[in-house]
């Protein structure tokens, strides 16, 4: 990042519901309501002590083949560049 004369934050918007709970999980996060309803998760909730972890290794899965010039930090991305046409 150094020589970069370029750069570029981004913000994945609710990254942890783009990501779908394993069936066997969603019983795990189910809320009952007083009327009697019953919910449950059927994408990852933010708050569960895993969330964060299994979030970042999709992210660094899926930004492997970018990583010298677009690293990541959890739900935000950085591109940089040294000039326009690498862009």
């Amino acid at each position: 990042m150094a020589k970069s004369t370029i750069y570029s934050a981004l913000d994945l918007r609710d990254g942890f519901y783009q990501i779908l709970m394993r069936e066997s999980d969603i019983p795990l996060t189910a809320l009952s309501t007083p009327s009697g309803m019953l919910w449950e998760w059927l994408v990852m909730p933010q708050g569960l002590k895993n969330t964060p972890a299994i979030f970042n290794r999709c992210v660094t899965h899926l930004l492997r083949s970018l990583r010298d010039f677009a690293p990541s930090y959890f739900d935000d991305g950085f591109v940089h560049s040294r000039d326009a046409s690498q862009i």
